[in-house]
């Protein structure tokens, strides 16, 4: 299974989140810890999109080899 652009870039993103977030935590900077978060949520709603779009993607083939199974058996 291979990822799609969006499953990569939004794991990206809550990796970049997650060290603004350390970041701010560790400088006591909130308006950074803030921008991690929030960051960091991006990503995950993003990676999480990607995932929906991969298992779509997977049904849909499944689908299509299950229904020409069906179209050849028809056939004999």
């Amino acid at each position: 299974m291979t990822a799609n652009k969006d499953q990569i870039q939004g794991r990206v993103k809550e990796v970049q989140g997650k060290i603004k977030e350390a970041a701010g935590k560790l400088v006591g900077n909130k308006k950074l810890l803030a921008k991690g978060k929030a960051l960091k949520t991006r990503g995950k709603a993003q990676a999480t999109f990607g995932d929906v779009k991969q298992k779509l993607k997977v049904m849909k083939k499944k689908a299509a080899k299950k229904t020409a199974k069906k179209k050849a058996a028809k056939k004999k």
